[in-house]
């Protein structure tokens, strides 16, 4: 049976290899990143590490098989990183000494800026998330059981709303947060991301969402 439970510290090379699985807009980005270890040390460790309560695995009944995992508060969140996070990374992952070169690289050089995620736009929608299923899990309601868990769980510590930032280019995915009732957060300079923002409340019906 398929379940959504809390994180163990047991799942951790499950969720490092979910990451790895799904990491280059939503597929596999193991040919991109030879270092098995840089993305989950970007996008999903820190978040396992600082904030364990605000990690769910999806469990197929023998290992996790999908995540979602986040921050009730980014600032704070940004702050962590830099202090106790990075120092853990410095090295396996040294600071830069030059601009990127190589896709590798310029997760290094993102990794080294942590305050990048503080947007102003973004400030009502303080907690922010990641979430990821493997490709067998995907489309059969698993994602929103995570996301409600989620949920359930900010709304408990009183955060009132939460963001995240996609690929713009992942369609797919803005369809299934399309359906959980998030919208879109206009931001000045977004890059490549497309930011999606919604209220805690799972009782707020998606079109009042906003």
């Amino acid at each position: 049976m398929t379940t959504v439970r809390p994180y163990h510290p047991d799942d951790r090379a499950a969720l490092h290899d979910i990451c790895v699985r799904t990491a280059h807009d939503g597929g596999d980005s193991r040919h991109i990143y030879p270092d098995l270890e840089l993305m989950p040390s970007i996008f999903a460790a820190p978040y396992a590490f600082l904030e364990p309560e605000l990690t769910f695995v999806l469990d197929d009944g023998g290992r996790a098989v999908g995540y979602v995992l986040g921050t009730a508060d980014t600032a704070a969140f940004v702050g962590s990183f830099r202090s106790t996070w990075l120092p853990r990374m410095r090295e396996r992952f040294p600071a830069l000494d030059g601009p990127p070169a190589t896709p590798s690289e310029t997760m290094i050089d993102l990794m080294y800026r942590p305050e990048r995620m503080i947007l102003p736009e973004l400030a009502a929608y303080p907690a922010h998330l990641h979430i990821d299923l493997l490709p067998d899990h995907q489309r059969k309601g698993h994602g929103r059981a995570l996301m409600n868990a989620f949920l359930d769980a900010l709304h408990h510590k009183g955060v009132p709303a939460v963001h995240l930032g996609m690929v713009t280019a992942n369609t797919p995915a803005r369809a299934f947060y399309d359906r959980l009732g998030f919208h879109e957060i206009p931001v000045a300079d977004p890059g490549p991301l497309t930011y999606l923002g919604r209220r805690t409340d799972r009782t707020v019906p998606p079109t009042a969402a906003a």
